[in-house]
């Protein structure tokens, strides 16, 4: 793989993210928040097509009157759906302009106001103040920084909180839950950027954050005949945040992040990479739940072996799902994309199961774009 000196590391997890500062630090994921069209409807196309769970439920009857959220977690992954219900909220031009998408990125932290002081300090324009946030189960503390485009991040502080989700919120019970599809939590997620802004973005999340760089893809790395784009991968220091960011290259068509930006009005969240550890059965049901994916041609699998060596699973088993393999320095990793899960080309999913990969695919770029450029060549925005 071409990277960058930082990048040039053993994928081990002793060595790759010793390059972060981790003034934080952060925990982990906490939450996603989507800005949606119909949360109620999209709340039953997450639980019916991806296997979550109802958790929480905040909306009028909890004495909210702007918007409505529902809550929804499978193993440690929580996605926040919101609906704006009042004409003049600052959600409805987030819609008009990006159709459905995520606004938030909520990061779990020991210290919420510490982590926006040391983010500020450091040059990240303010969101949201540390605020205290009450109710009989406890207290939360959240604070908050603006990213690229108009996405957030939000710093959750929750060790004196025992409650259902955050106050403010009540316990969502429900007779419709389907089983889990063996999503375990959040792998990484993906920016994409305007042409020119990766670096910006990068030194930001560098300088502000205390991430380090642990790879770099240029134009070589990810192209076709006709599309290319540049990706850097940022990580914090214990490994459990990972932004890749990406940018549009020069190519002889439109990329799929140009594409993305075209639709979604300017740069934020293409896709969330969810893990699972056992890729084939968590396809499967999503599948036969009315997921669509990506189409693999079958003439990958012909040298797969070749090129990936020895593998658990059976590849017919594989080429039946069009699961894509690839390897790294310190084992392998299985990974396939969805279509775009709203009505805009914008954001799909990712179901990724390392077994001791750490990477991020590399060896599958040429068959993934290529099978994005034919869905955007049906779309008629090649």
């Amino acid at each position: 793989m071409e990277t960058s000196k930082r990048a040039n590391v053993n994928y081990g997890t002793d060595k790759i993210f010793e390059a972060a500062e981790d003034f934080l630090p952060l925990l982990g994921t906490d939450y996603v928040e989507l800005i949606v069209g119909n949360a109620k409807q999209s709340a039953l196309y997450y639980k019916t097509a991806l296997g979550f769970q109802s958790l929480a439920y905040a909306g009028l009857e909890t004495g909210v009157k702007d918007r409505t959220s529902y809550v929804l977690q499978q193993d440690k992954i929580r996605l926040v759906l919101t609906t704006p219900m009042v004409e003049d909220s600052w959600m409805n031009q987030h819609l008009a302009k990006h159709g459905d998408g995520v606004k938030v990125i909520a990061l779990w932290v020991e210290d919420a106001t510490k982590a926006w002081e040391e983010t500020t300090q450091r040059g990240a324009k303010s969101f949201m103040k540390p605020t205290r946030e009450e109710d009989p189960n406890g207290y939360v503390v959240r604070s908050g920084i603006h990213t690229y485009g108009e996405t957030v991040h939000i710093f959750v502080e929750r060790s004196n909180y025992n409650g259902v989700f955050l106050p403010g919120f009540k316990k969502w019970e429900t007779y419709y839950n389907p089983e889990p599809v063996g999503l375990k939590f959040i792998d990484h997620m993906v920016g994409n950027v305007n042409w020119g802004e990766m670096n910006t973005w990068v030194d930001f999340y560098a300088k502000v954050m205390g991430f380090a760089q642990i790879v770099t893809f240029d134009d070589k790395d990810i192209s076709t005949e006709y599309t290319a784009l540049m990706s850097k991968v940022m990580s914090n220091g214990n490994g459990r945040i990972k932004f890749p960011i990406n940018e549009p290259a020069e190519g002889r068509k439109k990329s799929q992040i140009e594409e993305y930006i075209e639709f979604y009005k300017g740069a934020g969240v293409q896709h969330i990479a969810v893990a699972t550890d056992d890729i084939v059965d968590t396809v499967t049901q999503m599948r036969d739940r009315g997921l669509e994916f990506l189409y693999v041609p079958e003439t990958y699998y012909d040298n797969l072996k070749e090129r990936v060596g020895e593998i658990d699973e059976d590849i017919d088993v594989l080429k039946q799902h069009g699961i894509l393999v690839d390897r790294d320095d310190e084992g392998y990793l299985l990974q396939l994309f969805t279509k775009p899960v709203v009505d805009r080309p914008t954001m799909f999913f990712e179901i990724i199961q390392r077994k001791g990969a750490w990477s991020f695919g590399k060896g599958n770029f040429q068959a993934l774009f290529e099978a994005i450029e034919r869905e955007q060549e049906v779309r008629g925005t090649l």
